[in-house]
């Protein structure tokens, strides 16, 4: 009877943690309507709710758990990871800065493309087949969008990673045989960006700030702004991008910018990306961060010149270690709305 007693216990407190979960993220959307729309006090359109009695009953609980799960989320969308692929300086953050920042108590949630060079059997990736089964146009062509995920158990942390047969299935990264630059890198890019942020609207996850890594995830600042900016789960999201300089020489396909716009990005946000090279898309996600950090200790001075006349709280290089606090507390920064430098 015991056992009985605590498994009831534990049920009631999964049960009501759940609700507490579903009405922290109806407040978060009736304040984001009630800002817009200018609608009626906040207090009297939750008092009219059909949960009014369930919020009343558990009003104790939930003060208690709403002030928990009001510590700032954060989205890591990242271009490499380890273990998934060899170390850099910019997979190896990608790794350790989620856990770090986890361990100091925020919500995460880690998204990366799922490169045919990962290893499913020895990561055990599998599908998670509510997330997958959506398709997204890019180029006026459908392309099935499949979410898998995998967890690095020495992390306790969970990744969640986005593929496609037709733009990841290939056993490479980013080149071919010859080391020359696949001709849909670009695509690529795209499908993996809008394939992230329409995952986490269907996971119900409203991230307070994005953190972005790599020259793939550069187009998040205008996708966000342009075209989910409305959407109640990233109406208040603020948007990092760390800048490495771990790129690629040439460019990308050269009608990436008209791709962008049949997605709904305007024309005049992409001029600079007729020609999109890998500074062409480090400057476009610079224009329209809400927060920069130096990423790589050898940017090239036009970019350092960029981010620093960019008017938006900056991170200068934060090193090889000791940046988990460091970068914590810059998203402080980036919550308070400080647009200054962040010293070093």
């Amino acid at each position: 009877m015991q056992g009985a007693h605590c498994r009831n216990e534990t049920n009631y407190f999964v049960s009501t943690l759940d609700f507490a979960q579903s009405l922290f993220e109806l407040f978060r959307r009736v304040e984001y309507l009630h800002k817009r729309f200018k609608m009626p006090d906040f207090n009297r359109v939750l008092l009219d709710l059909y949960l009014k009695k369930t919020y009343l009953r558990y009003s104790h609980f939930l003060t208690f758990n709403l002030a928990d799960m009001s510590k700032a989320r954060i989205l890591y969308i990242s271009q490499h990871i380890v273990p998934f692929l060899p170390a850099t300086q910019m997979s190896s953050v990608s790794r350790n800065l989620p856990q770090g920042v986890h361990e100091k108590g925020r919500e995460i949630r880690v998204f990366t493309p799922r490169f045919g060079k990962i290893n499913e059997r020895r990561h055990q990736l599998h599908e998670v087949i509510r997330l997958s089964g959506m398709n997204l146009m890019v180029d006026d062509t459908d392309h099935p969008l499949v979410i898998k995920v995998a967890s690095i158990p020495t992390a306790r942390m969970q990744v969640y990673f986005i593929d496609n047969d037709e733009y990841f299935k290939r056993k490479a990264v980013l080149h071919d045989g010859d080391d020359k630059m696949f001709p849909d890198n670009d695509e690529r890019a795209l499908f993996f960006v809008r394939g992230v942020l329409e995952t986490v609207k269907k996971l119900g996850w409203a991230p307070d700030i994005i953190h972005c890594n790599g020259w793939m995830t550069n187009v998040v600042p205008v996708y966000l702004k342009q075209l989910f900016g409305q959407d109640p789960y990233f109406a208040q999201s603020k948007v990092v991008c760390s800048i490495y300089d771990e790129g690629f020489e040439g460019s990308l396909n050269k009608r990436m910018a008209e791709k962008m716009v049949k997605d709904g990005i305007s024309a005049e946000t992409v001029e600079g990306m007729q020609d999109p090279t890998f500074d062409a898309l480090n400057h476009l996600a610079i224009q329209h961060a809400d927060g920069l950090i130096v990423g790589s200790e050898d940017l090239s001075d036009e970019l350092q010149d960029a981010i620093k006349s960019a008017g938006v709280p900056t991170l200068s290089y934060h090193g090889e270690e000791g940046y988990v606090g460091e970068i914590n507390n810059y998203y402080d920064t980036i919550l308070e709305g400080k647009a200054e430098t962040v010293p070093e």
